[in-house]
């Protein structure tokens, strides 16, 4: 019998070219899906929540696939990381509807950029964090936060290459938090354009140096021009951190 499965992956993204299969690139999917072929004993298609870039990371990466093995999902979960490399696992599985898709099935995200804000860079945070120099006054940048909240159209965040004709997002959670060198920008919404996060970290970080004006942002949403906006940040502080579907919880 056919069975559309859910799998849930995290991943160091340092390690990987991104996501989606590429041709001469070691990336995510390039690596789960011969795992999961052989341990399912076919030729699947995967679809998945999102697409993540280069040196971007995750800590809640969803996929669905069909398959007519009959695998139990714990067991899939163990018999992959049996496989994986160190820098990639899976962490649940469990059975979904027939139609469920990973990526249109989504409700919404959220993200988390970590930004290790010191004067003297951290070996150990290489790769994981964005490091910043210079002073950060995260009461006044958290009050900007919250004019990214609400329905917008984010035409001004998103990278000048796509071809998206929609750029309306609702956000519904943005903030900006300190935990000793640790400044971490939590967002989440009901879905982000093509380095949307990433912007949104630049103009905040632009901000700190007072080269945007502290309540720039409404009028930035409203020109809709990226180069009122920041610059996109480095990918190595980006970490998909939650992705929301309407599921009935699998413990009832």
């Amino acid at each position: 019998m056919d069975r559309n499965l859910l799998l849930t992956l995290r991943y160091n993204g340092a390690y990987f070219h991104g996501s989606a299969v590429q041709k001469n690139a070691v990336t995510v999917c390039g690596t789960l899906q011969p795992a999961l072929e052989r341990i399912v004993g076919e030729k699947i298609l995967i679809k998945c929540c999102s697409r993540t870039d280069a040196g971007v990371h995750a800590e809640m990466f969803c996929l669905s696939f069909h398959t007519k093995s009959s695998i139990e999902p714990q067991r899939l979960v163990l018999a992959l990381n049996n496989s994986l490399p160190e820098a990639l696992a899976a962490y649940a599985c469990r059975e979904v509807p027939p139609g469920f898709h990973a990526r249109y099935s989504c409700l919404g995200k959220r993200y988390l950029y970590k930004i290790h804000n010191s004067p003297v860079k951290n070996p150990f945070l290489i790769d994981l964090c964005c490091h910043h120099r210079y002073p950060l006054d995260v009461e006044r940048l958290n009050r900007a936060c919250q004019d990214f909240l609400g329905r917008h159209d984010f035409s001004a965040f998103c990278a000048s290459g796509s071809d998206v004709a929609d750029r309306v997002r609702t956000i519904t959670d943005c903030s900006l938090r300190r935990e000793g060198e640790l400044v971490s920008f939590e967002v989440a919404g009901d879905g982000f354009l093509y380095n949307m996060v990433r912007i949104m970290v630049g103009t905040l970080l632009k901000m700190s140096y007072g080269r945007i004006a502290p309540d720039a942002i409404p009028e930035i949403l409203r020109a809709r021009e990226r180069k009122n906006a920041g610059p996109t940040a480095p990918a190595a502080g980006l970490y998909l951190k939650e992705v929301y579907y309407d599921l009935p919880d699998p413990e009832n």
